[in-house]
């Protein structure tokens, strides 16, 4: 079918949760589209639960029969498992569309794999873009934030759908086209590396307060209210509040007090600390983060390990809550700093051209970081960066700066009591490093001459290749 209309027709294959949601989503502001599932039941169901949106929902019972139903320009978006049935629906598409058609892979895709499934699509003279999409359920149905990467001219025609069922902060639709490649799908990575950090932080004030103190969670609920009405104000800490306010209905107990004390993750964390490494950039605290989860899996080691273990703690009072408050803000701006380095590395690498403006700007609404640092952040981004360091610009340091002695106070209260804080410790230790004028990596550069004839340079002298005098 042939269609004069500047506006891609829209299709969906991948009717779950996610998949039902933006279809809602994108039929809610106007746009017919038609759908495929495996289990053509689902988009019955969907269907019959669509009320007035019904009309625009079309069900196709093949892939072919999907392609034949839209009007060119066709966009099909893939919001499937990542890996192979990415990479299945690839297969079946390409055959059936036409010059002028855009595949969007919408999942948690790696972006090496849509590098290589950008540049295979290409060849078959069509458009790919790999999209992350933030804001789980609640953001798919009423707006997410939107990281689009890929063939550059495959924007235009999908951007007035995806701009109108992306979030808005104060009008601006969170979307973005951001590069070509995989731009899209690494920036959402190291969202979820920023998501991480922050939660882990989050955890570790709410341990120092249950664990610490002996608060019960509906004591510390109040806390965290708080904390969003000021500087701290962001969705993780908006629900933070309500899970700490729940009571589970069949017990009467906090809910937190009947949830199983492991994390669970879907990779993307461990993504990012693996690209940092590759980068050659730290991300402790992200790090930290990763780590955390990992070992929250080890139940029954750890329950053995609290019996073997001694920890030798120190006894400590309460602590301050506005050192609890600043830390937090402190620990949040460094993880985000860690996670734009990332960013930049990669720009680097790959020659995306990313705009860290707009990343902030789309970060602001529907997705699970937002938060009101993210508007400083875009300030902060519209100047030259000292060293191209975000932790640098004097509008994040005039903020972090301040915070730091608390930082150390909840870092140092917490060590001497024996409650773990691997991300705010993390933050503390990675502030300092980054601080130091000279470090203590002379010593490492002479053992590895020692050992190795690795060789050093001088502050005296220009040149590599030095070496100790034990090495005669």
């Amino acid at each position: 079918m042939t269609s004069t209309n500047s506006t891609a027709s829209m299709g969906l294959i991948g009717v779950g949760t996610m998949g039902a949601a933006l279809a809602l989503n994108i039929a809610e502001k106007g746009h017919d589209i038609a759908l495929y599932n495996l289990q053509s039941e689902t988009i019955d169901a969907l269907i019959a639960r669509a009320g007035e949106l019904a009309p625009r929902l079309s069900k196709a019972d093949t892939v072919e029969a999907l392609v034949n139903s839209m009007p060119t320009p066709r966009a099909i978006i893939l919001l499937v498992p990542a890996g192979a049935p990415v990479d299945a629906s690839i297969d079946a598409l390409v055959p059936l569309l036409e010059p002028g058609d855009t595949i969007i892979d919408g999942g948690n895709s790696d972006f090496r794999d849509t590098q290589d499934r950008t540049k295979r699509v290409e060849a078959a003279g069509l458009r790919f873009l790999g999209v992350g999409i933030s804001g789980g359920e609640y953001g798919a149905r009423h707006g997410p934030s939107m990281m689009i990467g890929g063939t550059p001219s495959a924007y235009a025609p999908i951007q007035p759908v995806m701009e109108s069922i992306a979030a808005k902060y104060e009008g601006s639709p969170c979307a973005a086209h951001l590069g070509a490649g995989g731009a899209g799908h690494f920036t959402k990575t190291v969202h979820n590396g920023i998501e991480y950090a922050d939660m882990q932080i989050i955890a570790e004030l709410y341990g120092m307060l249950r664990d610490g103190e002996g608060q019960k969670p509906a004591e510390i609920a109040p806390l965290f209210r708080s904390w969003n009405a000021g500087r701290l104000k962001s969705y993780l800490v908006e629900i933070v509040g309500d899970i700490l306010d729940a009571v589970d209905p069949e017990t009467g107990k906090p809910v937190l007090d009947i949830i199983v004390d492991r994390a669970g993750q879907k990779g993307t964390g461990r993504w990012t600390i693996i690209e940092a490494v590759r980068l050659g950039q730290s991300a402790s605290i992200l790090e930290a983060a990763v780590g955390a989860r990992v070992l929250s899996s080890e139940i029954k080691t750890r329950g053995v390990a609290s019996e073997i273990l001694e920890g030798g703690t120190l006894p400590v009072g309460t602590i301050s809550r506005d050192d609890l408050e600043a830390a937090f803000f402190g620990a949040r701006i460094l993880a985000y700093a860690q996670g734009f380095r990332i960013l930049r590395a990669a720009d680097q690498e790959y020659d995306w051209g990313l705009d860290y403006v707009r990343i902030a700007e789309i970060w602001r609404e529907g997705c699970i970081i937002r938060s009101a640092l993210l508007d400083d952040i875009a300030t902060a981004f519209q100047n030259d960066l000292p060293r191209g360091k975000l932790v640098l610009a004097p509008e994040i340091s005039a903020l972090v700066n301040p915070t730091i002695p608390a930082l150390r106070r909840v870092v140092a209260h917490a060590v001497m009591a024996g409650l773990p804080v691997p991300a705010l410790s993390s933050a503390l230790s990675w502030f300092d490093e980054t601080r130091q004028a000279r470090g203590t990596a002379d010593i490492l550069q002479g053992m590895r001459d020692y050992f190795g004839r690795h060789g050093f340079e001088r502050v005296d002298k220009e040149g590599t290749g030095f070496h100790g005098p034990w090495a005669g």
